[in-house]
């Protein structure tokens, strides 16, 4: 018998969760030094203004795939809402997640109740089903989850019959019931059926892979975006932590220090959201300390062009 994508993708996410609880997994990322966090954490953040209405957004968002999906395990869901409490207070505002992403969409419901913050976000979610049918139950199921009154960004998740769920989206907006429209794909896939949607389709957001290791984007996405208008949100800033492991065993360029970064992450989420074409980049974390680290990449200088070959040649070398 066939199965069925939620299925199969449910047994790759519980890999991942898996391996991202081992020791390993969890001593990848240098520490950095407990004042330059709290110092970061009470700057002002870089903001991004979305192309479509001129509204502006944190450079720096957060991220829910593996890392929120926790269950119902009571700790784990309180250190989760840590992570959000401390986000807020760092002057983050988009949040993202999936229907694909387990129990995330519940944790992040969770810790928005507990912290009476749900007017504070920018909700971001997506659609994620085969059937254009079921497209707007499961948006209503995952607002629910959210606990808000309504999403200000949905996305079609990889493309997954998009040509039905953009027509829901879009009636929706068109409604009142959504504030913004996007797609989304990830790790490289359908980049050329992206292209043409960025073309054809009136989006005011597309979310794709970019990173100092991954820059297809550069070619033609990127490009592409600041053209029409649209948004972008990067995804998987560190390849799903091979690049922060990877870098941990290296030490942090003395040069790093001419734009503020402290440790690695910071590094890799500058180079990222200081291209110009980039809005948003949303690394995903269980834990306050690397949430703390990763706010610090919206605050300070940005690299320059010759600053951004220097981080694409330190990464090359991990």
């Amino acid at each position: 018998m066939t199965q069925s994508p939620r299925a199969t993708r449910r047994r790759f996410l519980d890999g991942l969760l898996a391996s991202a609880a081992s020791p390993v997994a969890a001593a990848g990322r240098p520490k950095a030094a407990p004042e330059s966090d709290a110092a970061r954490a009470s700057a002002r953040i870089a903001m991004r203004r979305i192309p479509s209405t001129g509204e502006a957004i944190p450079a720096i968002g957060l991220g829910s795939w593996i890392t929120f999906n926790v269950g119902r395990d009571p700790l784990a869901r309180e250190r989760c809402a840590e992570v959000i409490r401390a986000f807020l207070e760092a002057g983050g505002s988009l949040i993202d997640s999936s229907p694909m992403y387990g129990s995330a969409q519940e944790t992040i419901g969770h810790g928005l109740a507990k912290l009476g913050a749900a007017g504070r976000v920018f909700a971001a979610d997506k659609v994620w089903t085969g059937s254009g049918a079921r497209g707007p139950e499961q948006i209503e199921t995952s607002r629910r989850h959210w606990s808000v009154a309504r999403f200000d960004l949905l996305q079609v998740h990889n493309l997954l019959a998009w040509e039905a769920h953009l027509g829901t989206l879009f009636a929706m907006k068109a409604e009142g019931r959504l504030r913004y429209v996007g797609i989304t794909t990830s790790e490289g896939r359908r980049h050329a059926e992206f292209e043409r949607l960025m073309r054809e389709q009136p989006l005011d957001f597309v979310q794709f892979s970019y990173n100092a290791a991954d820059r297809e984007a550069e070619q033609r996405l990127l490009p592409l975006a600041r053209e029409r208008g649209i948004a972008v949100i990067a995804n998987r800033p560190f390849r799903q932590g091979d690049l922060i492991r990877a870098a941990s065993r290296r030490p942090l360029p003395v040069w790093a220090a001419e734009i503020g970064c402290s440790n690695w992450a910071q590094l890799l989420l500058k180079f990222i959201v200081s291209h110009p074409a980039v809005h948003c980049v949303i690394p995903a974390t269980g834990r306050v300390d690397h949430l703390r680290e990763n706010m610090g990449a919206g605050v300070g200088a940005m690299p320059d062009p010759a600053m951004r070959r220097r981080i694409v040649e330190a990464v090359a070398g991990l």
